[in-house]
């Protein structure tokens, strides 16, 4: 592959329009759609299931199959109880983070469309007054949506179990980085679509069936991947997600080692990663001047990775993660030089895959 940019104007309008739309856990069938449009040129067809994921494939008809997959759905919140003041308390859909939620806009999904809230906090003035300041806290974060009594929250629509965003969208930072909330993990979906729009304009020809999965409810339990594993029935998996760039402030190393924005992609160590499988794909890096961090997970990697793996009686899997900053906020960042190697770095492993392949260790 040439060392032009791989991404192109077409990319950063599709990866700006899938991130801007909600796709809260459970609620991912309109991102979904947005990502199967812009992928269907590049695959023969496409599988869905009836939770919301999305696979498109390439030689639907190959008996091999490998799989290279990301989710699709973002953190939330859900209506929780309305008071008899119209205030709206909330709990998690995913591991929304509460300190973060004071000051912020919110969209409130309804049937009758999207009602805007603010999750109000006390002003400092009547905070502190000589005593321990309060801080946010599941219990006392609250939306306002303007209304006075419970009966006229209900009037908009707003009910028990709505889920609730924010309405955060897509910018890029300094020319060379992407901001945005929920790019855990749907730049994961945008890459593995990269993947195959390389694929189609390179004219490359796979031995083997690809099967490009966005999978639905990673972020309460990796149960999207956990069930379109046992659907697809893969002989290979490579996962993409986001970890954490401990390179900011508040972050022990020694706990959760070093990866950095702009470093390369994140090569993980793992008990669910098949070590046959990850030395491929640190012999493609390697051969193809790709730079690259390596991480180490202490039993579990918390991401499709694990669920593909432990399925079917075991699955080769390997994990080629995003370094990201400010997971779970509305400003999560990458860096634009990242997406593009982790990109070039699943393409050019996948051409390395041969038919058949079991990645044994007992040859």
């Amino acid at each position: 592959m040439s060392k032009k940019s791989i991404l192109n104007k077409n990319s950063i309008a599709f990866l700006e329009k899938y991130l801007n739309n909600a796709s809260p856990t459970g609620y991912e069938s309109e991102g979904q759609k947005i990502w199967m449009d812009y992928l269907r040129p590049f695959v023969d067809t496409f599988i869905t299931d009836t939770y919301g994921t999305a696979v498109g494939v390439i030689n639907p008809d190959a008996k091999f199959k490998v799989v290279i997959e990301g989710h699709a759905d973002e953190i939330s919140w859900y209506v929780n109880y309305i008071t008899p003041e119209g205030l709206i308390y909330v709990i998690r859909n995913g591991g929304s983070d509460h300190i973060i939620a004071p000051s912020k806009r919110v969209n409130i999904h309804t049937k009758k469309g999207i009602v805007k809230g603010i999750f109000g906090w006390p002003a400092i003035h009547t905070r502190l007054k000589g005593k321990q300041e309060d801080t946010p806290k599941i219990e006392n974060i609250f939306i306002d949506t303007g209304c006075q009594t419970k009966e006229e929250v209900e009037k908009l629509g707003v009910h028990v179990g709505c889920v609730i965003t924010y309405p955060d969208e897509f910018m890029i930072l300094n020319k060379k980085n992407f901001v945005c909330r929920a790019l855990d993990n749907r730049m994961g979906g945008f890459m593995i679509a990269e993947v195959a729009r390389l694929l189609k304009e390179n004219k490359k020809k796979l031995p083997f069936g690809l099967y490009i999965t966005n999978s639905v409810q990673e972020e309460i339990g990796l149960r999207g991947a956990e069930m379109i594993s046992q659907t697809i029935k893969p002989n290979v998996a490579i996962i993409t997600d986001v970890c954490h760039d401990t390179t900011t402030p508040m972050i022990e190393q020694k706990v959760e080692g070093e990866t950095k924005c702009g470093a390369g992609p994140v090569i993980s160590y793992a008990p669910a990663i098949q070590h046959n499988l990850r030395e491929l794909i640190i012999e493609t890096a390697e051969e193809n001047k790709i730079p690259f961090q390596r991480h180490a997970s202490s039993r579990a990697t918390g991401t499709d990775t694990d669920a593909f793996a432990y399925s079917n009686g075991g699955v080769p899997s390997a994990l080629i993660s995003l370094a990201l900053r400010y997971m779970h906020t509305t400003v999560e960042m990458v860096s634009k030089d990242d997406v593009e190697n982790v990109i070039k770095l699943i393409y050019e492993s996948l051409l390395k895959i041969e038919e058949g392949e079991t990645f044994s260790y007992f040859k």
